[in-house]
């Protein structure tokens, strides 16, 4: 009888129709597949019932998450010839109806059964959320957010490092030499310019984090700033930095939803990585309440991740992984849908600048920072929860290089009715 990796590799080549472009290591110590290929390590029998139950990402999820499948050599490498099947074959879409009328796949799917062992499927592991039934409200909004950022401060140390930046940096020019703390602050930096800040200025910072953005632009700028974030983790140690950055005159840190920021107007609005938390049906809202908080003449800094536009948006559907372990709720949206509701909202667009290929470097630079520090990772949220913070970035650097996913600085400007925007005559002018 051939070994448990041999019988895998198979079974599985027959069930999806093409070669497998990794290896299988299987529970037994068998190896089976291309030589020199990274490995797709399958632990135990467990993780065959974890993929029958549920066909594509999100059993693959969960197998990876309770630490039922590895990967064993370059992980950027592996995931890249996993998303090339699966992007290119669409498995989630086939569904196990679609797999089970095509006599050969359903074979495949009997063989695998037995190969499983027990037939009972395992329970999600204990780091998966369930999907509300209503989303976007301030409640919801509230339990996403704590999911995803009271993780704790410590283990965001760990990956962000000193600068505690959670959005992409800036890399002034390739190749990346500097540190990640010197592109974070180019980014802040970036950002307070295009904002034409000026000394005595009022910003609000919409979900402000660890509180970067507001102490950069407090110390360096000599604006006054609020900045408000729904979670307590983050709040606590926003306001110790700007404490012990002497900052407590210029900078206020709330724990509050930015739809109940009362007082208005400010001359500038930051949101820095925030906006892909309002969710698409919810958008104008959000577009409307920035335009409100602005003065005549103010500008709007929003800094968000975009998905590639779909010929058929209704068949968009939001990423099972990230919905059901990172980004609660979350949900992308293409830079044109986004600029068209901030104008719909009455602001005028100034600048859009892509900065995809900086997000991959970023990525890639918090990878090497959680692999560094992972068994102090494991030890501060467990390894279920490391391992979601491991692929969860590895996938998207991958996502940011083969331009599956970009992110975007939209410049907007709300424009007096007299038509004087007070920008710069020349475009990427960001000095006044």
């Amino acid at each position: 009888m051939a070994d448990a990796a041999q019988r895998l590799q198979v079974l599985l080549e027959q069930l999806l129709g093409t070669p497998l472009p990794v290896r299988i290591r299987a529970w037994d110590g068998s190896r089976s597949g291309p030589p020199g290929a990274p490995a797709l390590v399958v632990r135990n029998r467990r993780a065959v019932r974890r993929l029958l139950y549920r066909p594509g990402e999100l059993g693959l999820a969960r197998a990876w998450v309770a630490g039922d499948l590895d990967i064993e050599g370059d992980l950027y490498t592996a995931l890249d010839l996993l998303a090339g099947l699966v992007w290119e074959r669409g498995d989630d879409a086939r569904g196990l109806l679609e797999i089970l009328r095509d006599p050969e796949a359903r074979a495949a799917v009997r063989g695998l059964v037995r190969l499983g062992g027990l037939p009972l499927p395992p329970a999600p592991p204990p780091e998966e959320v369930r999907r509300p039934r209503h989303r976007h409200t301030r409640r919801t909004d509230k339990r996403a957010i704590s999911h995803h950022y009271d993780v704790g401060n410590d283990f965001y140390e760990l990956v962000l490092g000193p600068s505690m930046v959670y959005s992409c940096a800036y890399w002034p020019a390739p190749p990346p030499e500097g540190t990640l703390e010197d592109a974070q602050r180019d980014k802040l930096d970036l950002v307070c310019r295009k904002l034409g800040l000026k000394a005595g200025m009022r910003l609000l910072d919409v979900g402000c984090g660890w509180g970067s953005m507001a102490v950069h632009a407090a110390r360096e700028y000599g604006v006054e700033v609020v900045g408000v974030t729904l979670s307590q983790e983050q709040a606590a140690y926003a306001r110790k930095r700007v404490a012990d950055e002497g900052l407590t005159d210029k900078v206020e840190i709330r724990v509050q939803d930015y739809r109940d920021v009362a007082d208005g107007p400010y001359d500038a609005i930051s949101s820095i990585g925030m906006a892909e938390h309002v969710g698409a049906e919810r958008y104008l809202e959000y577009a409307d309440v920035l335009h409100r908080l602005l003065k005549p003449g103010g500008r709007l800094l929003n800094h968000q991740i975009g998905r590639r536009p779909q010929r058929d948006e209704s068949s968009y559907q939001v990423d099972d992984f990230i919905d059901a372990y990172v980004f609660p709720d979350g949900e992308l949206q293409p830079i044109g849908v986004t600029v068209a509701q901030l104008e719909r909202a009455g602001f005028e667009v100034r600048d859009v600048e892509s900065l995809r290929e900086h997000y991959a470097l970023t990525l890639r630079r918090w990878v090497t920072n959680l692999e560094d520090h992972w068994d102090r990772a494991v030890q501060l949220t467990g390894p279920g929860r490391a391992r979601v913070w491991r692929l969860y970035m590895a996938a998207s650097a991958l996502a940011f290089e083969r331009n599956r996913i970009g992110v975007n600085q939209v410049l907007a400007v709300r424009t007096p009715d007299a038509g004087a925007a007070g920008m710069p005559l020349r475009a990427r002018v960001w000095g006044g």
